[in-house]
């Protein structure tokens, strides 16, 4: 059996995010596994080393996951040939200049998203890594939930007909650290920070709306700091300078309105935390995190309204769940696998640095719409 060691630099896993889906749902999952396979007798072995700001939070993390190496200095792990491969989970308004200085010393690039706080800074990533020929990717992880999976099958085999409308739904509430601790960082809702529903959230809807449904050609929306007196951490009370929940009309080329609700400020009585409803001329389908229900024309029930009887239809009734005929991974670590393939054996990995910047520019065409009061056309990204 031959082996390919791939030494992987991991940068900030000590946040909940980095630890849970980064190392130890898929790089320690894979090693578990026994790698990714390539071949009959062909395996790459995922080799991280942990690298953060805090010694004893890498030092409890690596003891508690059996990972041996960790360390606070991440020029000395950038000059280590042993790992040619840079992972990048900090907080967004780090994840610049560190990215930069991984792309200089060579290595390949894999960042969580956004990339950056604003499109020329996302662009320059984009522009440095191609330039210095390394591989680069950026996690897109919502195209592997097998909700959206068993979406894209009914997209495929032609179930809607012609698509009238999407509507999705992310959010759940969020506590303002006074009533109750908050159960998500603060600096999220501080902009000067790399704060914001905009960028945390667009940079997902830009990849699932161009994968699924067409590519954003314009967009509306209206943003709001529905909270704006929070507590952090340690108890201290701060005022929320960034967005806690956005509301927009995104359009395709293909003529497809969708329009999505991010935020953290709403109760959740709906499936799952995210939904996302495609109505159809010949059925609609209704999706969550990983289950997908569907209502073909021939089970639609027909209404008639009248508010002043109760209703006799149970509209739940004639929906019918869509099976898992398939065993469904870990959605980020599948496309970690196919990264490390990437790398490897230079097999094709659509999601660039430039898909990052995508997600940005429409983050910041947010903001913008937000601003000025009106539609803004999404340009191409050269």
């Amino acid at each position: 059996m031959r082996t390919h060691k791939l030494g992987i630099i991991m940068n900030g896993v000590t946040g909940r995010m980095g630890t849970n889906q980064h190392l130890v749902r898929s790089i320690l999952a894979i090693r578990k596994q026994g790698g990714v396979k390539i071949g009959t007798d062909e395996t790459i072995i995922p080799d991280p080393i942990l690298v953060g700001r805090n010694p004893n939070k890498l030092k409890a993390l690596s003891e508690q996951h059996g990972v041996e190496d960790y360390t606070t200095d991440l020029d000395a792990a950038l000059s280590d040939a042993d790992y040619p491969v840079y992972f990048d989970a900090l907080s967004t308004n780090l994840r610049v200049v560190n990215v930069r200085k991984a792309i200089a010393a060579g290595k390949h690039v894999y960042a969580e998203k956004p990339t950056a706080t604003n499109l020329g800074d996302a662009m320059t990533l984009y522009k440095e890594a191609r330039a210095a020929g390394v591989k680069h990717g950026v996690v897109q992880d919502k195209l592997w939930l097998p909700g959206l999976l068993k979406l894209e099958f009914l997209l495929d085999s032609g179930f809607f007909g012609r698509i009238l409308s999407v509507r999705g739904e992310f959010g759940y509430f969020v506590f303002d650290g006074i009533s109750q601790p908050a159960q998500r960082p603060s600096w999220n809702y501080r902009q000067e920070d790399g704060g914001g529903i905009f960028f945390d959230m667009f940079s997902h809807w830009r990849y699932v709306i161009d994968h699924l449904f067409g590519k954003v050609k314009r967009l509306v929306a209206l943003g709001a700091i529905h909270i704006p007196e929070r507590a952090d951490e340690q108890g201290r009370p701060y005022r929320a300078t960034a967005e806690d929940a956005a509301y927009a009309i995104f359009e395709t080329d293909q003529g497809v309105p969708v329009q999505f609700n991010s935020s953290w400020c709403t109760r959740v009585r709906r499936d799952d935390l995210l939904s996302v409803q495609v109505d159809g001329m010949k059925g609609t389908a209704v999706a969550g995190l990983r289950r997908c229900w569907v209502q073909p024309e021939a089970c639609t029930p027909k209404p008639v309204w009248n508010p002043d009887v109760e209703p006799k239809l149970d509209y739940y009734a004639d929906w019918g769940e869509v099976p898992s005929n398939v065993e469904y991974d870990n959605a980020f670590k599948v496309q970690w696998e196919l990264f490390l393939r990437h790398v490897v054996q230079d097999t094709p990995f659509p999601w660039s640095l430039l898909e990052g910047a995508k997600g940005v520019q429409l983050a910041e065409l947010g903001l913008k719409s937000w601003q000025q009061r009106t539609w803004v056309d999404v340009p191409e990204l050269a």
